[in-house]
């Protein structure tokens, strides 16, 4: 990897106008992809956004995007697509004034159905080096695989993007037109955890260390304020390795620590591959820069599922909202209405409890919402809740009450270890809705 060059701004002269300007080249019924999360363009989206009386039928595409299209202004002329819901547009989504592609496939190479036309890409990228090579930044997702499909490429350089090995480079040549990105360092609007959670997690996240994680295994980690937090707690582990979507703060430590060698994976041996990266404190992403330790991969790459179903020992780590008593997981939806998206979760779940019995579910046991306390184990979901991931897929739910062993149990045993590890003031109420909804006496 080499460094920026200096004259960068030469080298991209001809390309190099302002945001309003390199978005002009959008036209009358283009299909236009905006980014995802960390991969998202802002000052190109403000002035595509712009645009939106001067264009007509229009179609934006994103994927958990952090810019809000939501607005009265682009909705009266365009459409917008998006194939995970971000806080931005969940409101919007659900209220139909924006459409939601429930996108759960990923193959190499290949845009996921419904997000796979595409006329217009804009992109944020790195300064080129001296060879005219950028960097999606600690953001690759659908980089390379847009790259290929899109017709023009619109670049947003940001100067402080780092450098990482896999596939996160792309040539300048590609790019119609770039613009200097010049606002202050975007970042993605991530909620800190609550004071409960923090706690809940901590628990959660020694048990999964303790009990679950052995020496060898090769790691996935969701998004999510409990998944997130496992890595400080991997310290005693041996040779790991990681293959995940999005990659949380502290694994510099652990590969400086020789915890994370990398060295029993089937592919990518000896590297931490990603496909973005999550949380990251700075002094991480110092570590990363340039170290070729860290490759980040297209989305299509990280989550397809022939890639997963090869590593043998491999541990898929994600969230929920909530898990029924005999272990189906909703992570998506709140009853019928969408909240975010299935992203990689389902691919994960399914790769890892078939390669190895390593799919765990992670969650705190209930929450406090105003001044009532609710459960997330739950006898059944609510009418047109979406499941995520297949009770089949689940070998393992933590919460801060235990771990439930699920894989090979009966429906009978299913529940008993579900309530095991539901909050105590919901273990009556669940008996109950066993015998309701099973016909199960525990």
């Amino acid at each position: 990897m080499k460094p920026t060059a200096p004259n960068w701004r030469e080298l991209v002269a001809d390309k190099l106008v302002s945001p309003e300007e390199a978005v002009a080249v959008v036209k009358d019924g283009d299909w236009v992809w905006t980014g995802g999360w960390t991969s998202v363009p802002p000052q190109l989206c403000a002035a595509l956004a712009a645009r939106a009386g001067q264009v007509k039928d229009v179609t934006i595409v994103n994927f958990l995007s952090p810019f809000n299209w939501d607005r009265p202004e682009v909705l009266a002329h365009w459409k917008v697509i998006t194939g995970y819901c971000s806080p931005f547009d969940r409101k919007a989504a659900r209220e139909g004034r924006i459409e939601y592609v429930p996108v759960s496939r990923f193959r190499e190479g290949k845009m996921p159905p419904g997000l796979d036309r595409l006329d217009v890409a804009l992109i944020p990228i790195s300064p080129p080096d001296e060879d005219g090579w950028c960097s999606f930044g600690s953001g690759v997702f659908f980089g390379p695989t847009v790259s290929s499909i899109a017709t023009t490429l619109i670049g947003e350089i940001h100067e402080n993007f780092i450098r990482t090995g896999g596939g996160n480079r792309i040539h300048i040549d590609r790019f119609a037109r770039v613009c200097e990105y010049t606002l202050p360092p975007a970042a993605a609007p991530i909620p800190p955890r609550t004071e409960e959670t923090e706690i809940a997690a901590n628990v959660i996240c020694t048990l999964v260390a303790n009990e679950i994680v052995y020496d060898g295994a090769t790691l996935q980690f969701g998004i999510g304020d409990v998944s997130a937090a496992l890595p400080v707690f991997l310290e005693e582990k041996h040779d790991l390795g990681v293959h995940t979507e999005l990659l949380p703060g502290g694994i510099p430590d652990l590969v400086e620590k020789g915890v994370i060698t990398g060295k029993y994976k089937p592919h990518h041996v000896g590297k931490v591959v990603a496909s973005a990266l999550g949380q990251v404190p700075p002094e991480d992403l110092a570590r990363i820069d340039g170290n070729d330790t860290y490759e980040l991969y297209d989305f299509t790459h990280t989550d397809d599922i022939r890639l997963l179903l090869q590593i043998e020992n491999f541990i898929a780590v994600n969230n929920a909202m909530a898990v029924d008593l005999t272990g189906n997981v909703s992570s998506e939806t709140q009853g019928n209405l969408v909240y975010s998206g299935t992203g990689g979760q389902a691919v994960f779940a399914i790769g890892a409890s078939t390669a190895a019995n390593g799919s765990v579910i992670v969650l705190p046991s209930s929450s406090l919402i105003g001044d009532t306390r609710h459960t997330r184990i739950v006898g059944g979901h609510p009418p047109g809740t979406v499941v995520t991931v297949h009770r089949g897929f689940v070998d393992y739910v933590v919460t801060e009450q235990g771990i439930a062993k699920l894989t090979g149990k009966s429906i009978r045993e299913r529940i008993n270890e579900m309530i095991s590890v539901a909050h105590p003031d919901f273990r009556g109420e669940l008996k109950k809705e066993a015998q309701r909804l099973y016909g199960i006496t525990v």
